[in-house]
Formats: structure tokens, sequence, C-alpha cells
């Protein structure tokens, strides 16, 4: 929550999202997303996760397909420039290519900086980028099934 404060500061620092809230139903459950964590010793020092794609985007239609939404990567700025985060992920799509997703799909903002950037080097590409002056809300996804590509428009 410290973590989302500083990134966030125009959130109120005390509303905990719903799936941090009820942690065990969102990530853990046999329905529900995944969640990577790296520790050194006790200490939490990156975490990423991924929910099942819940469609709350009109402008993204995904004809059905299996779509999960990446979430909450975050490394403790002692460990980032180390390729944690990209290690994290790697697993993150290893779990989504065994559920047998085709699609890994998130959102992000031009002022966390460098985050567009590296989900570049992921493998994402940009899909729209929402007109608002706070947010800027820029979608990207990742095809995990290229034989079966989106439609573009």
């Amino acid at each position: 929550m410290k973590a989302r404060a500083q990134m966030f500061p125009m959130l109120d620092p005390e509303s905990m999202p719903g799936d941090l809230q009820h942690f065990q139903r969102a990530y853990l459950a046999a329905d529900g997303g995944r969640f990577m964590i790296a520790r050194d010793a006790d200490r939490l020092v990156g975490v990423v996760g991924f929910l099942p794609y819940d469609e709350r985007f009109a402008q993204l239609d995904y004809c059905g397909r299996n779509v999960v939404e990446v979430v909450r990567l975050f490394i403790d700025p002692a460990f980032r420039r180390l390729g944690l985060a990209a290690q994290l992920f790697d697993a993150l799509k290893a779990t989504a290519r065994d559920q047998q997703v085709e699609v890994l799909y998130l959102h992000t903002h031009p002022f966390l900086a460098g985050a567009i950037a590296f989900w570049q080097r992921q493998g994402f590409t940009i899909v729209d980028i929402e007109d608002d002056p706070l947010w800027q809300t820029t979608h990207m996804q990742c095809l995990l099934s290229p034989e079966h590509p989106l439609s573009e428009g």
C-alpha cells in the first residue's frame, strides 16, 4: 500500500483495491488469477500477478478469447535494474501458457517512469491510449497464440 500511495498519489491512500482485500479468492482460487513473488530472505522484493480479464474497457474486443490482465508489478527500489521484473514476468507468462491463455492484457500510464518501454521489451504492443489529461491510460497486449491473431479494427 505504501508503494501504491507513492506511485498513485491521486488515489485515496486508505482505500485497498478489491483484489488485495480478497487476495485468496482473486489469486489463489482454482478459477482465479495467479501471483508471483520474489523474496530476499523474509522480505518481499518483487511481485506480479494476473487476473481473468473482466472486459471493462469497451474499446477492447477480445472476441471470447482466453484473456488475462497482468497486474500489480512492483519491484523494491533496491532490487530494480537487476532483471527481476523480467524474470517474474517470464514465470507469470509460462503459467499463463500452461493455462492456455491466448492474450495477456495490461494497462499502464506514462507517468510511471519506464513502464511502457519495459512492457514493450516483454513483447507487448500498444493497442489504445485514452485521451485523458491525467491518466492517459495506455492499453497493451501480448499475444501468446500468434497463429490466431486478433483482427485489426
